[in-house]
């Protein structure tokens, strides 16, 4: 794994300081059963620590050297696993036929040949009708039961139509050979997902659509003595998804499946959303292998000198089995977890009107964002202007490659708590770009109810003669109120939130983050110091089901289509992510997750306490896992971007709510500098009133994006651009606004060119806070972790950023930790 990208081993530097016992307790090493003194150098118990890490590093200069530590997989194996995984000697699958869709669906079968958690390692498959001529019951290569002669679910092998050509929404052309396989990632809160059946949802658009199911945090087994024992450690999910990928791939090369072994668009919201990033970030990385050898996954073997052999022969001709993707549509990615911490408490503590719950919080937001400052700064990041679209330097061109940096400056930048620079000033002109955007995009709006001066609804001619500018001045006004279908939120995940204990959430029109119905909620009738809780409404509702501080922290999520008819896609994204249920936090409440937590924590009474179990806890994640690696390193998407160990994806695209409080935005924006330092076409929206896992608005949707991006990059494709708006004719049905009021502090005398300032984009961010940043039972992202916690002790700690604060400034913290102040 080399870290050339954002991420530059600063793990190390990190745990420098860290790894210092503080009132008596102890220092860390590497060794579970060896412990330092407490006055040993911090240099000494660093180099302790990391020698895994650094070891690791060296053996990865050359790809060739790349080992396994599982023994060479015997040539009777291999044949097991191959003859295992071929659908055509699969004796249970059956397909059924969705008339309404034209879509045949395959029955959930195992996509490992070792499963550990069979209902967690499946996979399920659904394919456009046009490419099946029918089903093969006898063996014979013909069609016994067609699309006509269907009655019910068939056992036999496909007859695939390789001639046949389906022509997307936006005018793409694909066939059996050529049609792109979405693969919906799960794991919601980075949770086990059951398997699923394969939704219809993209049938139409001739997309092959892929439903896997994976291991999480939330798993246990039990052995044959009854003793039951944790099994859900990172990568298992991951190492899921990846599996699954090569047991399609491997069929499609066999002529039992259609679709591209090429063209593979992962996609997914919050944790699934990160598994989207993650999945396509790692692509082909040998890291991932002896997690997915484990389990028997089919086309990753070992060779007798410990290399890795991922291969497959069909019929005397040798394929790459591929377990990453093209491209990736990721939905509000909880990614990367490395540096959460530190980049949502600076961007809390940015906000100078921000009332943090405690003293003690607002004491390590101060000192985390202290540490992302350096952490940035050492990054020695740029970027290009032409390649996000941005004036970043305001000089009227985007010709320029600006060096990225934060500087602090308490004079300068009294209205940001002292922090400025040109990083900061990226992050801004991404705000205002969005919001832009979303004004150009108004004429999309379908349904809306708009409203005059008066609050008095507009007739039809009236809004039928509006202008863009109109709408766009209406809108900043909050003279406006969306549309009660799901129509705006339709046509990619997102498009629709499905059930939450069989109603669907308040206010919310679209999927998870919907349209936030009176986005972001509140009158914000004045700056925003005065956004009346303008916390995202989808947040605490509805897809905050993995950050909500509830006593019931299983929140069952239903599927708006059927209990086995799931997909990543349109009206059922939460069912998706989660499987059959969303766990939170912890199975028996535990850490707190709640943003309005007056407790700094209430598994610990002392602050040593505290520490020592924080010690502890990094000490045991950085000792490695039984292949010697470190779970925060193998899902931080940064330390992989770049890597010359595995492949890029072409091109993402990761959507983000502007006022959702799940992540910092300073996430998403370090993943695309990161890929646009790797040469991909990286895209990030964030959607200006979308919450949580947003809905796709305005004419967007999933398919425009991979039919856009299939244009772009596979020579004699169809070039595609978005429709044209069909101007509203008839105004809506609401009967006052629900709009927000921007206006005080949006200069829009050009609705063409709107602007605001950093203080008042941080401002807007804050008031969508979901979590208890920094509140000290999460340390926020605790519960994002591979280990739930208790409801005695938090989730496993993992943070160095962390530690190194609570450890260098244990004096003063320790006098405001659970104070009450």
């Amino acid at each position: 794994m080399k870290k050339k990208k954002l991420l530059t081993l600063l793990t190390t530097a990190a745990l420098t300081t860290s790894i210092v016992g503080c009132s008596g307790a102890a220092s860390i090493t590497t060794s579970s059963d060896t412990t330092s003194s407490a006055n040993e150098s911090s240099e000494d118990a660093a180099e302790d620590l990391t020698q895994t890490s650094a070891d690791k590093e060296t053996a990865d200069e050359s790809e060739s050297t790349a080992t396994s530590s599982l023994e060479a997989t015997s040539a009777e194996d291999r044949a097991y696993i191959e003859e295992t995984l071929n659908l055509a000697n699969n004796e249970e699958v059956t397909w059924t036929y969705d008339a309404d869709a034209d879509a045949w669906i395959m029955s959930i079968v195992t996509a490992v040949a070792y499963a550990e958690i069979e209902d967690e390692e499946g996979v399920s498959v659904c394919i456009p009708g046009a490419y099946i001529k029918g089903i093969d019951t006898d063996g014979d290569g013909e069609a016994d039961i067609t699309a006509d002669s269907y009655t019910e679910a068939v056992h036999g092998q496909l007859v695939i139509d390789y001639e046949a050509e389906v022509t997307s929404s936006n005018g793409q052309v694909y066939t059996a050979s050529t049609a792109p396989v979405i693969l919906n990632t799960g794991a919601a809160g980075y949770s086990s997902s059951t398997n699923t059946t394969a939704a219809t949802s993209y049938a139409s658009e001739g997309y092959i659509n892929v439903s896997c199911g994976n291991r999480g945090k939330n798993d246990t087994v039990t052995d044959e003595d009854g003793n039951e024992s944790y099994t859900g450690d990172a990568p298992s999910c991951l190492a899921d998804q990846k599996a699954a990928a090569r047991f399609v791939r491997y069929n499609i090369l066999l002529g039992n499946l259609p679709g591209s072994t090429e063209y593979w668009v992962s996609t997914g919201g919050s944790g699934g959303g990160a598994h989207a990033t993650m999945f396509a970030a790692t692509s082909n990385s040998s890291d991932f292998y002896d997690y997915q050898i484990e389990v028997g996954s089919v086309g990753v073997y070992v060779n007798e000198d410990g290399t890795y052999d991922t291969t497959v022969t069909i019929d005397g001709v040798t394929y790459d089995l591929s377990d990453g993707a093209w491209g990736a549509v990721a939905y509000s990615p909880i990614t990367s977890l490395y540096e959460a911490d530190m980049a949502m408490a600076f961007e809390y503590y940015m906000d100078t009107d921000y009332d943090f719950n405690t003293s003690f919080q607002e004491q390590m937001a101060k000192y985390l964002s202290e540490e992302y400052m350096t952490y940035i700064n050492d990054q020695n990041l740029t970027v290009s202007e032409a390649d996000v679209e941005l004036d970043i330097n305001g000089d009227g061109d985007m010709d320029d490659t600006i060096d990225l940096y934060i500087e602090y400056d308490l004079e300068k930048y009294a209205d940001t708590n002292g922090y400025g620079g040109t990083y900061l000033d990226l992050y801004l002109a991404e705000f205002e770009s969005n919001l832009q955007w979303y004004l150009d995009n108004l004429d999309y709006a379908d349904g809306w109810t708009w409203f005059d001066e008066d609050s008095n609804a507009l007739s039809d001619e009236e809004v039928a003669a509006m202008t863009s500018e109109d709408k766009a001045t209406a809108f900043i006004e909050g003279r406006y109120a969306k549309s009660s279908s799901l129509e705006d939120g339709m046509g990619g995940p997102g498009g629709g939130m499905g059930m939450m204990n069989g109603e669907k959430p308040d206010g919310m029109t679209g999927g998870p983050g919907g349209d936030m119905g009176q986005a972001p909620d509140g009158d914000m009738t004045g700056a925003p110091e005065d956004m009346t809780e303008a916390a995202d409404t989808d947040n605490t509702e509805a897809s905050d089901i993995e950050n909500s501080d509830t006593e019931n922290s299983d929140v069952e999520t239903a599927d708006a289509e059927s209990e086995d008819d799931r997909s990543f896609a349109n009206s059922d994204v939460a069912a998706n992510s989660a499987g059959d249920t969303m766990d939170v936090g912890t199975p028996d409440e535990g850490t707190t997750q709640s943003a309005g937590s007056t407790t700094d924590s209430s598994n610990y009474s002392t602050y040593a306490e505290m520490l020592e179990a924080y010690q502890n806890d990094v000490a045991e994640v950085y000792a490695g896992d039984e292949y010697g690696n470190v779970s925060v390193e193998l899902y931080n998407p940064l330390n992989y971007i770049g890597d010359e160990d595995g492949d890029d994806p072409v091109w993402i695209r990761m959507v983000c709510g502007a006022a959702e409080g799940d992540i910092s935005m300073f996430n998403s924006l370090n993943l695309q500098l990161a890929f646009l330092s790797s040469g991909v076409d990286a895209t990030i929206e964030w959607q200006w009133d979308g919450g949580h896992v947003p809905s796709e608005v305005l004419g967007e949707s999933l398919a425009l994006t991979v039919d856009t991006m299939y244009g772009e990059y596979v020579e004699g494709a169809v070039q595609i651009t978005k429709s044209e708006a069909q101007t509203q004719t008839q105004n809506g049905d609401a009967t006052e606004a629900t709009g927000t009021d921007i206006s005080s502090w949006v200069d829009y005398d050009d609705t063409s060119a709107v602007s605001f300032s950093l203080a008042d984009a941080v401002s807007y961010r804050t008031k969508g806070a979901s979590k208890s940043t920094p509140g000290f039972d999460v340390i926020d992202y605790g519960q994002e972790d591979y280990v739930f916690g208790d409801s005695d002790s938090d989730a496993r700690h993992w943070s160095v950023w962390v530690l190194k604060v609570l450890e260098e400034h244990q004096d003063e913290l320790e006098e405001l930790f659970n104070s009450g102040e």
